[in-house]
């Protein structure tokens, strides 16, 4: 009779899926006690579904309020389940805030934060009055849920100009919120913390009657979009010079910025790693 010690570890499976959520009623992406989240929600029906713990990866974590067209996460199980099948059995559990875009299986080194090669975001304003103009647009509450709605008249092409400025490598310290966590997790590790960041691409443009900011980097600060859009918002509104952010960026202080754009505005939109492409990435 074989001895149980001996026996090997059962094999770990590992996923890699794509989620989209509407973040309205959620406290954000990360787990947290006794408050509704996108990670413990997942968690919840992965332990009702295949009766097993596990903590679904994030490529990053989103705000309460904040949503997501194309968030990546990476998950281990030890049941062996094809992808499609956990796939199907899981959105048919998942609240219909949340749905599983794609499902698919990965190699066991996958992580959804480990070599992300860039991330893009979107943040969408609905600009009720335009310049020269005392008449008010109504947004539509369906619109509302997912756009900021701006009462000040706003100039795109200045707000396009200061987001042109933002094209490269920079400290981004003027735009990061306080992260209590990311100072805990620099301090343990003995790493001091690193605010530069690279933006390949940063432009607003007018879709659908809505102000659409579209942002593309390695990788993005606490806030650090909504806190840009804010800035934008201030030079829209000629409150901040729109050849400012130069200055911004090099006083590396947060209160050198503008306010910080509400939350229902911003959308993750897609995650893309350096070796480990999507299957659409693969066969394009």
């Amino acid at each position: 009779m074989p001895d149980p010690t001996t026996q090997p570890e059962a094999a770990i499976h590992t996923f890699r899926l794509t989620l989209a959520y509407d973040g309205t009623d959620f406290f954000g992406w990360q787990i947290q006690p006794d408050l509704r989240t996108i990670q413990g929600t997942l968690a919840e029906v992965l332990r009702e579904t295949i009766g097993e713990e596990t903590l679904p990866q994030g490529s990053g974590r989103t705000d309460t309020g904040v949503h997501a067209s194309g968030q990546t996460v990476s998950l281990t199980l030890k049941a062996d389940i094809p992808a499609d099948r956990l796939h199907r059995a899981l959105n048919r559990r998942l609240p219909s805030a949340i749905r599983i875009l794609t499902c698919e299986s990965v190699s066991e080194d996958f992580h959804a934060r480990a070599n992300v090669l860039n991330k893009t975001y979107e943040y969408r304003i609905f600009p009720r009055r335009t310049p020269g103009s005392r008449e008010e647009r109504i947004c539509l509450p369906h619109i509302a849920r997912y756009a900021w709605d701006c009462r000040w008249p706003l100039n795109l092409e200045l707000m396009q100009q200061a987001a042109a400025a933002l094209i490269g490598t920079h400290d981004f310290s003027s735009f990061a919120a306080r992260d209590p966590d990311r100072k805990r997790r620099a301090e343990e590790s003995g790493e001091p913390l690193n605010n530069i960041r690279t933006i390949f691409a940063s432009e607003w443009l007018l879709h659908n009657d809505l102000f659409v900011y579209r942002v593309t980097g390695t990788g993005f600060l606490h806030h650090m979009v909504r806190n840009i859009v804010g800035t934008c918002v201030e030079i829209g509104a000629s409150r901040i010079p729109a050849d400012s952010i130069p200055a911004i960026l090099t006083a590396k202080k947060r209160d050198a910025a503008g306010a910080t754009a509400p939350p229902q505005g911003l959308h993750m939109m897609q995650v893309v790693y350096r070796d480990h492409p999507t299957t659409e990435e693969a066969s394009a």
